[in-house]
């Protein structure tokens, strides 16, 4: 039986327009001279030029001299070189100082891709056979920094998708907290990462620590150090390795005045200054029957990767930290929706070949995992992986699957598992369930389709999609055939 994919026309394109504003710093003496220059100028002279960029700039970002009063904040110890007290200047001259340490940056004018789609908190106002859903996608802008944004939509009971309005004032996260860590969790993971025995104990830090301590508790003993201890510069990797980590952990707040459209989570700590790639998010039923929405993802510094977690429950306040444990290693990480026999479940990739699967009693530790799946058919030879979160069904646990064959081709497949052992495959489908066509084989990356969830509606699986790294749409396949013909497939 030939299965039949529905593509859809809606095509989810990067947009330049969409901007937020960023804190732009080169070096200290030329932000000196800077300084310098917008002081020495007359109140007429600020006054004309603080207009001008007010003019400019009020319509495209909410609060534009709240920004602009933050990031003088960000600068002001650079005053005292100066030997002035920043706090009397006029407030004129403060947001005019912020503005020259400001900057635009176009989160997704390079690409928009590797969608995943959830339900949304809110079904209000959603008429007979409709849901209203989130998709999240990476967005990547200028040097390919990579983030996650978010769009809105009702899908109606023929599975058309219809968008709901895009907000155009894009905005980070109001609040950033840092978080509070323990020091026999904290050893452990450097333990993970490193074996450091061969430069300095990490406890010549840590026990200066108390048993709970915070990111700038931690900083604080790293700068001792670098004083104290001897030959210090040859430790440079232990110290800057301990803030890697800490760095990770951290919550977002949104203002509750955005649109869900508005939100970006851009990279905040330093093991994710060069993206945050490939979240993959699902609905999570905790054993008291509420929900958490839980993404997995990459972040990537530049040079390394550490697989991260973020939880929400309103995506206005979202978490944010490490996983743990020896196979907390790689990329594609992706949640079981609910827990398999008292145990936490992850699709996961240890050896960048073969689906793996793992089981653990704390969410974010994972230590032990067993072989899923090898590659098999032509199409899959070079990799095989997942494709977002196992989706519960009557008849087990539905994966997509992403598959790389010749030319470095990305296509995507299928495979059905035992509810009760996921570990056991029921089928697999010989043939790609999804091959990128004439106008999905040209971008950014070509040859390329990939997703990173999908989601149940009106008895089909709806599959949003990246299309050759540029550009997104979504596709549906009806879920009884689909899963008769997995049933059917060995």
């Amino acid at each position: 039986m030939q299965l039949t994919v529905n593509r859809k026309d809606a095509r989810f394109s990067p947009d330049s327009t969409r901007v937020i504003t960023r804190f732009l710093f080169t070096n200290e003496e030329r932000a000196i001279n800077t300084i310098r220059t917008v002081l020495n100028m007359s109140a007429n002279e600020a006054s004309v030029a603080l207009s001008q960029v007010l003019r400019d700039y009020a319509m495209r970002h909410r609060n534009i001299s709240k920004i602009f009063e933050k990031n003088f904040n960000k600068i002001a110890n650079l005053f005292s070189s100066l030997k002035i007290n920043p706090e009397l200047l006029e407030i004129t001259q403060k947001i005019l100082i912020g503005a020259y340490f400001t900057m635009e940056y176009s989160v997704e004018s390079a690409a928009f891709f590797n969608p995943s789609i959830v339900e949304h908190p809110d079904q209000s106002e959603t008429g007979p056979d409709e849901k209203r859903v989130i998709l999240s996608f990476r967005a990547t802008g200028e040097g390919h920094i990579s983030s996650i944004v978010f769009r809105t939509g009702i899908l109606d009971k023929f599975n058309m998708l219809k968008l709901e309005p895009v907000g155009k004032m894009l905005e980070e996260a109001q609040h950033i907290r840092r978080h509070i860590f323990s020091k026999e969790s904290f050893k452990r993971k450097l333990d993970e990462m490193q074996d450091f025995h061969a430069l300095i104990p990490s406890e010549l830090i840590l026990d200066k620590l108390e048993e709970k301590f915070t990111y700038d508790q931690l900083k604080r003993c790293i700068d001792d150090a670098r004083m104290s201890i001897e030959n210090a510069g040859d430790h440079e990797i232990l110290f800057n390795q301990i803030i890697w980590l800490a760095s990770s952990h951290y919550e977002l707040e949104f203002s509750l005045d955005t649109n869900l459209s508005e939100r970006v989570i851009f990279p905040v700590s330093v093991n994710e200054k060069n993206g945050i790639e490939d979240a993959r998010f699902v609905k999570f039923m905790n054993d008291d029957s509420e929900t958490t929405y839980y993404a997995t993802y990459t972040a990537y510094d530049g040079v390394s990767i550490l697989p991260k977690m973020l939880d929400t429950k309103d995506f206005y306040h979202f978490r944010i930290l490490p996983l743990h444990g020896e196979i907390a290693q790689n990329k594609g990480m992706a949640m079981f929706p609910r827990k398999v026999n008292g145990k936490y479940a992850m699709l996961c990739r240890l050896d960048g070949f073969n689906n793996y699967i793992a089981f653990s009693d704390k969410i974010n530790i994972w230590r032990e995992a067993k072989l899923l799946q090898q590659p098999k058919f032509p199409w899959e030879i070079i990799q095989i992986g997942n494709c977002g979160s196992p989706i519960e069904t009557p008849e087990g646990w539905l994966v997509i699957t992403h598959g790389v064959g010749p030319m470095r081709e990305y296509v995507l497949g299928a495979s059905l598992f035992e509810l009760q052992n996921p570990w056991k495959e029921i089928g697999r489908l010989k043939s790609p369930l999804l091959m990128p066509n004439i106008e999905e084989r040209e971008g950014y990356v070509p040859n390329v389709v990939y997703s990173c969830g999908s989601i149940i509606h009106n008895e089909d699986l709806i599959i949003p999609y990246a299309m050759s790294d540029y550009a997104s749409t979504y596709a549906t396949v009806n879920l009884r055939e689909l899963l008769n013909e997995l049933k059917n497939s060995e």
